[in-house]
């Protein structure tokens, strides 16, 4: 049997078809736990005899493992790439399903990749990281925006260090702006030691992995990055060229090519964002690295002072992609075409 499941927050659509394309089955449930195993349950086919296809989207790998865990073999189909093949003229839940029934009937299943539980931690643990970077980064942002609407200069460097907190006590602010203050020194603690909690558990990991002490020997990665990297990557082997890594990272512009016209648009946003924004940050290193500054500096030069640095920093993160891609094919440490033998880990650390 075939089985189509259109997943949505509140339950579970589901259509399942013969060795014929008919219709033989149709149900719903709720997409939790015992919905799901209820579903086995009712199904008119064994678990092994099932093959079943979910769209990509929050809650679909769930739905994969627990009904992988039952028997069934579940396939999680792109979503984008599922609608080129069968586009619809009339869209309903039922519908759907219905037609990634079919696509399973026809082997035409645009499977999207699975990391194994491992690596899934791993995305977890770096992801999450930057998550709280990104809080403790607004909550910075946010004093320095009080103290500049209070007309009340910084002319210290870091201003939560321990001369700028001794700065911000003796500040004349009045409340509720200086319990908002007091407030966000106090989270900016906490994050702080959950970030730093979070590295060393990133260094325990990174320590033993196979990808990690060669990431940090290119330009502009340290440890952070290096992990990032690795967990977002998962497996090299998947990516059968430098191009295909370079699209997964977002990096990779669109081509519209058609007869004699060849157009160029933005970069794609095809693969994890997490991953598109380690090789950016570690451009930003990167680029005084004499294997990239060249290309940064000519570049940065040919676009011009308003988008010069980002254009060119973002060519720098796409060498970086193609660096990395043979490096860890050829798991050997990163050497520019002259270098004789790897470089030193690079000092940088993100």
């Amino acid at each position: 049997m075939f089985v189509g499941l259109d997943l949505s927050r509140k339950r579970v659509d589901v259509v399942g078809l013969g060795g014929g394309g008919d219709v033989c089955w149709l149900d719903a449930v709720a997409p939790d736990r015992d919905g799901l195993a209820a579903l086995v349950d009712r199904c008119p086919a064994g678990p092994a005899e099932v093959v079943a296809a979910v769209e990509s989207m929050t809650g679909a790998r769930f739905v994969h493992d627990e009904l992988e865990r039952r028997g069934w073999d579940v396939r999680i189909a792109d979503a984008r790439r599922a609608k080129g093949i069968a586009p619809l003229a009339c869209k309903t839940d039922r519908v759907d399903a219905r037609v990634l029934a079919e696509l399973c009937r026809r082997e035409l299943v645009p499977e999207v990749w699975l990391p194994d539980p491992l690596v899934r931690e791993e995305r977890e643990l770096a992801r999450f990281r930057l998550q709280l970077v990104k809080q403790r980064t607004q909550l910075k942002n946010r004093i320095h925006a009080t103290l500049a609407s209070h007309g009340l200069a910084c002319p210290v460097s870091d201003l939560f260090g321990r001369n700028g907190r001794a700065l911000l006590a003796a500040m004349p602010l009045l409340e509720p702006w200086r319990g908002d203050v007091e407030a966000s020194l106090r989270l900016v603690d906490q994050l702080d030691r959950e970030v730093h909690a979070l590295e060393r558990e990133l260094r325990r990991r990174g320590a033993d992995h196979r990808y990690v002490p060669l990431l940090l020997t290119c330009p502009g990665i340290g440890w952070v990055l290096a992990f990032t990297i690795a967990a977002e990557i998962g497996d090299i082997d998947r990516f059968a060229n430098a191009g295909k890594l370079v699209a997964y990272s977002r990096l990779a512009p669109r081509v519209h090519q058609s007869g004699e016209h060849d157009r160029r648009g933005p970069l794609t946003k095809n693969g994890p964002r997490y991953l598109s924004w380690a090789f950016v940050e570690a451009a930003q290193h990167a680029h005084r690295h004499p294997a990239y500054s060249t290309l940064y500096n000519s570049t940065k030069a040919r676009w011009g002072k308003q988008r010069g640095s980002q254009v060119a920093t973002v060519a720098v993160a796409r060498k970086l992609v193609i660096a990395v891609w043979h490096m860890l094919t050829r798991e050997q440490p990163f050497a520019p075409p002259s270098a004789t033998q790897g470089l030193a880990p690079s000092s940088a650390q993100v």
